[in-house]
């Protein structure tokens, strides 16, 4: 796993470093005699976030951006635009065609100075060996860049939105589950989607027909009450995460029995190839499934069908499910997450059948190619919910919501207890949040039921990203019941249904939806 080969490639990464400053000297370029120490970079990240609630590669110096490039995999993710377009394109990106006309002309030209500053440290290079990830949809190039003089020329252009290091992400910070002295050799959110034992009824779930397992939590959401009016049929929710389990029936074979029936589950993946030692650029993986588990476990909780196996039933137990498999675990760290994420984004902005986009991963850095793939997806109509985020140990509390949830577009989702406003143990709160789920008992921290990597007995997850799935699914409940809705009417339903309505806390937000009253 990535994690585990974060030091050695750190290590790797600095002997390349002492190799390509020697070079420099030699040739009288300007490159500084030694990187940043990620500790430095790590420093001023986490300084930033907490002053300002969130960091942009925008908030680094040149020096501390090439830095970040030569410590990570060197790919720069560049926007761009046309010398007439304005800075912010979000309006617009969901039309622009990025092959033809001027935009493509914007294209070449910044690929050409890309081209001639790093040929100043190897004249043979071609627009092939820089080339990291390609791209038809966004405007966005990823290359890769070993020059200072490249950062600082793309950030003088009139025809450059932003560049990003698209592949360093800071260590040790805590974020999505990973504690703080393990983050270099763990895989966040990975390996606990197995069955619970000890689940009782009815303190942890309620059987109901045709033989499913309930959650405690449904409840206090007016779940059950909804089911009378929808169960999710006609809409189609898009999870972006680790994948789904090839090993759990309840998502092929016993997908539509029981209850649940005339819907489709899809597969795809978006993540690329790694290279070696985890670095290297290349093509899409071809496998769909789930090694982590998280993307499983909110699969289930969305969307696990309603039947007589004795599995956990999801809150839109009649909706479709497109399942993307973006990233290797839900801490977006690697420039193949980041380019697997935005593409999922595109891809479902492209797809006419997908309502609802749920993303219960993020990342402490933002990034300007997810960013412009949201935009995109926003602007094609889809209603976004993204998890604000999750940390264990003394991180908890002060991140605030992590990016994209922090994006204005995106509706963030965090967890609370079942005192109904109470921010969970691990979950993250702040004034981008926009709903809550009641999602751990204060009584002895039981989380939400779901479903696990294979079986029918129940797991169960908890953080702010089953909030998100759950979430997602009582929005597809809403514009089940109303199908001519437009998206943001549902999510105007959702406002009014929701416990803190009409006065939006300033860390949960609108609080708990009520899918009964929503419903209504």
């Amino acid at each position: 796993m990535k994690k585990t080969s974060y030091l050695l490639l750190a290590g790797l990464a600095l002997l390349a470093c002492k190799k390509s400053v020697q070079t420099v000297e030699t040739a009288d370029l300007q490159n500084p005699q030694t990187t940043m120490s990620a500790a430095a970079i790590d420093d001023h990240i986490i300084s930033t976030v907490k002053a300002t609630g969130s960091f942009g590669w925008h908030q680094a110096s040149d020096d501390m951006l090439w830095s970040a490039l030569e410590l990570s995999d060197h790919v720069l993710s560049i926007g761009y635009k046309t010398a007439a377009a304005p800075q912010d394109i979000s309006a617009s990106i969901h039309v622009l065609k990025v092959n033809e006309g001027d935009w493509a002309q914007a294209r070449q030209l910044v690929l050409q100075t890309v081209l001639e500053e790093e040929r100043r440290l190897n004249p043979s290079l071609q627009a092939s060996d820089i080339l990291a990830y390609d791209e038809s949809t966004l405007p966005v190039l990823n290359v890769l860049v070993r020059n200072i003089g490249t950062i600082k020329r793309l950030r003088s252009s009139q025809l450059v939105r932003y560049a990003d290091a698209m592949g360093y992400h800071p260590a040790n910070t805590g974020l999505f589950g990973v504690d703080a002295n393990i983050a270099q050799t763990s895989s966040s959110g990975c390996g606990s989607n197995v069955a619970e034992a000890g689940l009782t009824s009815p303190a942890d779930f309620t059987t109901i027909s045709p033989n499913a397992r309930q959650s405690w939590n449904y409840g206090f959401h007016g779940i059950p009450a909804a089911w009378n009016k929808s169960s999710g049929g006609g809409r189609r929710i898009m999870i972006i995460d680790t994948g789904l389990s090839p090993d759990q029936t309840l998502f092929s074979s016993l997908w539509n029995t029981g209850l649940s029936s005339g819907r489709t589950v899809q597969r795809v993946v978006t993540l690329r190839r790694p290279g070696f030692l985890g670095f290297g650029f290349g093509s899409v993986e071809t496998s769909t499934a789930d090694a982590c588990g998280h993307g499983t476990s909110m699969a289930g909780a969305a969307v696990s069908p309603r039947n007589a196996s004795g599995g956990t039933v999801g809150v839109a137990y009649n909706a479709g499910l497109t399942s993307v498999r973006a990233a290797v675990d839900v801490l977006i760290s690697e420039s193949r997450e980041v380019k697997g994420v935005a593409d999922a984004f595109v891809l479902a902005g492209n797809s006419a059948d997908v309502n609802i986009v749920s993303m219960s991963m993020g990342s402490l850095t933002s990034q300007g190619s997810i960013s412009d793939a949201v935009n995109f997806a926003h602007n094609r109509g889809k209603l976004i919910f993204c998890a604000a985020g999750t940390s264990f140990g003394l991180t908890a509390g002060w991140y605030g919501v992590v990016f994209p949830a922090n994006m204005s577009i995106v509706n963030a989702v965090t967890g609370v207890k079942d005192d109904g406003r109470t921010r969970c143990d691990a979950c993250h709160d702040g004034s981008e949040v926009d709903f809550t789920v009641v999602m751990e008992k204060r009584s002895n921290g039981r989380k939400p039921l779901s479903t696990a990597q294979s079986g029918l007995a129940p797991s169960t997850v908890g953080g702010s990203s089953v909030a998100t799935a759950t979430t997602s699914a009582m929005a597809a409940l809403i514009w089940s019941r109303f199908p001519t809705l437009t998206r943001d009417q549902v999510l105007q339903r959702m406002i009014l249904s929701a416990s803190n309505y009409p006065s939006k806390n300033g860390s949960l937000g609108w609080g708990n939806v009520n899918a009964d009253l929503a419903t209504n």
